[in-house]
């Protein structure tokens, strides 16, 4: 399955502060496919979509 990365954001945010699930659930309330995962050579977070059909001829970034 091809993805699409949103946004990135570094693994050592403030305690208590979800700046990934906050971006991703935002994109959910827009109506995206939006999930959080982890970069572990990156240690980042990563709010990924899945590609759309439409989208199959671009590439990612």
């Amino acid at each position: 399955m091809r993805r699409t990365v949103l946004e990135q954001f570094p693994a050592g945010g403030p305690r208590g502060s979800w700046p990934a699930e906050e971006f991703a659930a935002a994109r959910r309330g827009e109506g995206m496919a939006a999930e959080v995962v982890m970069d572990l050579e990156q240690d980042a977070f990563l709010v990924i979509v899945p590609q759309q059909a439409t989208d199959r001829g671009r590439r990612n970034p």
